[in-house]
């Protein structure tokens, strides 16, 4: 402010050693000035004696009062305009502050961004090392060994009661025990495996390259010890996992047997296929994920993680086969995947952060979600999630974000954009009275926030009347949501429409449909 103020202040200094010229030129006595600055007015005050003398010079003190005047009065309008035309730089900025006033551009600023994908992720080079780690094969540079699982013997007859665990495990010991980087190379062939715990920490970089097809047991009471794994990698830094090859599931029997497709059978847990737990600075990629007992592939209390070129499919009506899960990990990139499942095609849940994915294909599934949150009055806690270039095809929602009522916490920080959807049930939607239960939930006055939610170039078609749906909590009702360049018809040429509760939102460029 002060740099702002000082030509003002300049040239009323000007005026005074003007002022003060005169007076020495006249060779009278000088007597400094006094100035006053109420209300920008200029007083004089001078002695009596020196009356005539002004009388006489009075021209030339107001041709400077009138310079300095004017000058003035032009700095300050060129400080006014400036000023505002400062403030109609970002005219999206003002907008919201205006209309959604909840929106905090602070702590979102890549909201208005060109629309490119922005890796935030810092993963150190060990990681990125690793891709090149599987290639080099005992190079002078990198020293590494080479574990064939086929090296400690795999049971041919190839039925049902085939066991390969044991044979995985003295593998994966090895591997994990050899000071020199190890490669597991599991060739191509048809392996069964009971639950298996691939047990971290290893004493130096491990790959694991699945060329064949891992398939699960069948047998459920082969899960007696831990009935919500089947392969768990635990505690394991600097991890790839590759190879192009299948890992199965065979998750039929869990499905039969699944409450929610029998609804007279009590509700039992079932394993997830492929569970990284405490890993860091991991790679997975190129490979096929089906079948899954529950989940399919679920990222647990990691960190650094990048997902690329996989194909993750079970059947529609399979109950709770989520693609890919997310539950308290952070910095994870997830691109270019293939996702079709009978459940969310990625879930991300409390504790998460830093997520992004692009280039996803999602369909049939539940969509891309966050959430659900809040259940049993739990504190939870989602950020800085973009999902940036995505393919929705006859999904039950596009892109979600459920909790349940009587939590607490927030959802905050989160981008959809560059999204195609194609007769997808709900395409947009914020429901903060989720409830998936038989009874009905108790309503409640608490829920968590969700806050700064940014929609961009979304557009397609719906197969509901309903295109957008913000259900949003009376008590605290979602703030900050942007709507840009939203295209979402109802298929067969019929009306789409918007409900919209308890929200703070605004809109730039073509919204369709708008909030009724």
């Amino acid at each position: 402010m002060l740099k702002d103020t000082q030509p003002s202040f300049l040239s009323f200094l000007s005026l005074y050693k003007y002022t003060k010229n005169i007076m020495t030129f006249s060779s009278l006595p000088y007597i400094p000035l006094k100035f006053h600055f109420p209300c920008n007015n200029l007083l004089l005050y001078l002695s009596d004696y020196q009356s005539s003398f002004l009388q006489e010079k009075k021209y030339l003190v107001i041709m400077a009062l009138q310079r300095a005047l004017l000058y003035s009065f032009f700095i300050i309008s060129i400080f006014i305009i400036s000023s505002y035309s400062c403030s109609q730089e970002d005219p999206l900025n003002n907008y919201l502050e205006e209309q959604a006033s909840g929106y905090d551009s602070q702590a979102y600023p890549s909201y208005i961004d060109d629309g490119g994908f922005k890796d935030l992720i810092k993963l150190r080079s060990d990681v990125l090392g690793l891709q090149t780690f599987s290639k080099e094969r005992g190079s002078k540079s990198t020293p590494v060994i080479t574990v064939g699982v086929k090296d400690f013997g795999v049971k041919d007859d190839g039925g049902d009661d085939t066991d390969d665990t044991e044979t995985f495990e003295r593998a994966w010991k090895e591997a994990c025990s050899s000071p020199e980087g190890a490669i597991i190379v599991v060739p191509e062939y048809t392996y069964r495996l009971k639950p298996i715990r691939f047990q971290g920490p290893c004493k130096s970089n491990i790959a694991l390259q699945v060329h064949g097809t891992i398939e699960a047991s069948c047998n459920q009471s082969d899960y007696k010890k831990d009935s919500r794994h089947w392969l768990l990698f635990d505690n394991v830094e600097n991890l790839l996992v590759e190879g192009g090859g299948t890992i199965d599931g065979n998750g039929k029997i869990w499905w039969e047997n699944s409450c929610k497709v029998n609804k007279s059978l009590p509700c039992k847990e079932a394993p997830t296929a492929v569970t990284f737990f405490e890993c860091q600075n991991l790679i997975v990629k190129d490979l096929k994920i089906q079948n899954s007992q529950q989940m399919h592939v679920s990222f647990k209390k990691s960190n650094h993680v990048l997902v690329s070129n996989l194909t993750v499919t079970s059947p529609e009506e399979s109950p709770n086969t989520d693609g890919i899960h997310i539950t308290k990990t952070q910095n994870i990139q997830i691109t270019d995947s293939v996702i079709g499942t009978g459940d969310d095609c990625i879930s991300i849940v409390s504790g998460s952060h830093n997520v992004q994915a692009k280039g996803i294909t999602c369909g049939p599934g539940h969509g891309i979600s966050i959430g659900s949150l809040g259940a049993h009055d739990s504190k939870d806690h989602v950020s800085e999630v973009t999902v940036n270039g995505a393919k929705l095809s006859g999904t039950a929602n596009g892109v979600r974000i459920k909790t349940w009522q009587g939590g607490s916490g927030n959802v905050s920080n989160i981008k959809f954009q560059n999204i195609e959807m194609n007769k997808v049930t709900n395409p947009i939607i914020i429901d903060q009275n989720y409830c998936d239960q038989d009874k009905p939930c108790k309503q409640q006055k608490s829920a968590l926030q969700v806050k700064n939610v940014v929609y961009k170039n979304i557009k397609g078609t719906s197969a509901s009347e309903v295109a957008m749906r913000f259900d949003c909590s009376k008590a605290y009702p979602c703030q900050g949501i942007l709507l840009q360049d939203i295209n979402l018809e109802r298929a067969g040429d019929r009306t789409a429409k918007a409900l919209c509760n308890n929200v703070k939102l605004a809109t730039l460029g073509v919204v369709y449909p708008k909030c009724s």
